[in-house]
């Protein structure tokens, strides 16, 4: 009695402890939002970009420098050595010009300069015109933002749609696991049916062991699709960006199927609002302002600026000189223009080609559409054809059922019957998931929310 009620306790405690964790689609694709790396390094891009915007603003300022240079040199740069004597002192008149009479002293000169010296100089240059470089610049930085944004959507997209696919995948085995178990319960019930006919000499023994057969076969089946459910568990929580929970529960079912025409949005006006289409649209704007950018490169260039020095040197005592300047440049780069034309067009080209990828593509983003509304409405009519097949199977297995009881039919029979039952209902179940994997796709290539269209 101890025992029994140490287990009992040991139970409660266990199931006290278990808590069980259940997810709806659209709380899944919330953590992924929160969690998912590449949608974490997407925004750290576009940060990126934001800061290279910023940066390439900071061109429109006056550019300021300050240089400092100092020197002591082993000997004097400039040396000067006059030596002294008597110099002859013009006293006005003309006649002693040649012959001077009064003569002064000078004692002589040794000069010795520049064995020190410290340099300061301040610039500021203000550009005017570069060719609308600085705009055109700013320009491209300001796009490199907008397609970081159009490829931050497409991450999220991806993200999304790979969300839920696994969300589905996951799905699909919790449904399969509920197939098995009444297929368990049949193929139980069987059994017991045939151990009591095998007792009361009804049977054979080889009847008994084609049930044990069919069961040992369903335990197989059970345990690689448990095993396969835990693998894509595993996936599903490191996209999400949360810790691997085994007991983990998917909250949606393959119940309430949707009609497709729910789910449809027109091309053209789904075209416009897919990222990829956004990108190229940008690549075309890409180009054009390259080649502004390339002009630039061979127009003239003016500069205004302000300049300030302070010199000092070390001769006897310190000796400071300080002035400053403004001034004015005109650069006009005149040798580059013979080669300046040909990377001109050769820009023209580039954006000529980016023009053709942008039109081309239009039309494989509208294929690509195409093809996914057609496989909504295919995976659609596979569960209308897998339902009736269904309806088919059951009806076949209860005809079967009843035949066994009346001896009619052979064990066998009543075997082959249950397994196409359970066979046909696996498939119904991966039809439903197809549809619901084939909405996905669509959405995601329509860029449209699931919610918004089950809001209909």
């Amino acid at each position: 009695m101890k025992k029994i009620i140490i287990i009992a306790a040991t139970l409660f405690l266990i199931t006290e402890g278990y808590s069980q964790t259940t997810l709806s689609l659209q709380e899944s694709k919330d953590l992924a939002i929160k969690n998912n790396v590449h949608i974490k390094n997407s925004a750290l891009e576009m940060e990126m970009a934001q800061e290279v915007k910023k940066n390439a603003f900071t061109n429109y300022f006056p550019k300021v420098s300050a240089t400092a240079f100092a020197m002591r040199a082993m000997n004097p740069i400039i040396k000067f050595n006059m030596p002294g004597g008597n110099l002859p002192v013009y006293d006005g008149n003309p006649a002693n010009l040649a012959t001077a009479t009064e003569f002064a002293y000078f004692p002589g000169l040794n000069l010795q300069l520049l064995d020190r010296a410290t340099v300061g100089l301040l610039n500021i240059t203000q550009p005017i015109f570069v060719g609308g470089k600085i705009s055109n610049g700013n320009k491209l930085a300001q796009l490199g933002v907008d397609v970081k944004e159009k490829q931050q959507q497409l991450s999220l997209n991806e993200t999304l749609l790979k969300t839920e696919q696994q969300y589905w995948q996951i799905v699909v085995l919790q449904e399969k696991e509920k197939t098995i178990a009444q297929y368990e319960a049949l193929l139980n019930d069987v059994s017991k049916q045939v151990k009591d006919a095998f007792k009361s000499g009804l049977i054979i023994k080889n009847d008994a062991l084609k049930v044990q057969i069919k069961q040992s076969e369903l335990r197989t089946n059970k345990s690689k699709l448990q095993s396969g459910k835990q693998l894509a568990i595993r996936q599903f929580c490191q996209t999400i960006g949360i810790v691997y929970d085994s007991a983990l529960v998917l909250q949606e079912d393959l119940q309430n199927i949707q009609l497709p025409n729910t789910y449809y949005t027109d091309i053209e006006a789904a075209l416009p609002n897919r990222a990829e289409y956004q990108l190229l649209q940008q690549s075309v704007k890409a180009e054009q302002l390259q080649t502004k950018m390339k002009r630039g490169d061979y127009m003239p260039q003016l500069a205004v600026g302000a300049a300030g020095y302070s010199f000092n040197s070390y001769y006897e005592g310190t000796n400071t000189t300080t002035n400053g300047l403004v001034y004015g440049t005109v650069s006009i780069p005149i040798s580059d223009w013979w080669g300046g034309s040909h990377a001109i067009k050769e820009h023209k080209i580039k954006e000529q080609i980016a023009e053709n990828t942008f039109n081309d593509t239009k039309g494989l983003l509208k294929l690509q559409m195409e093809k996914a509304w057609t496989d909504v409405n295919e995976s659609y009519r596979q569960i209308i054809m897998m339902e009736e097949t269904v309806k088919q199977t059951d009806e076949n297995l209860k005809v079967m059922q009843t035949s066994y009881n009346s001896g009619v039919v052979t064990l066998s029979d009543l075997l082959e019957a249950q397994a196409l039952q359970t066979e046909t209902a696996d498939k119904l179940i991966e039809a439903k998931t197809q549809y619901q994997l084939a909405i996905s796709t669509y959405l995601q290539v329509t860029g449209t929310s699931r919610e918004v269209k089950n809001m209909r």
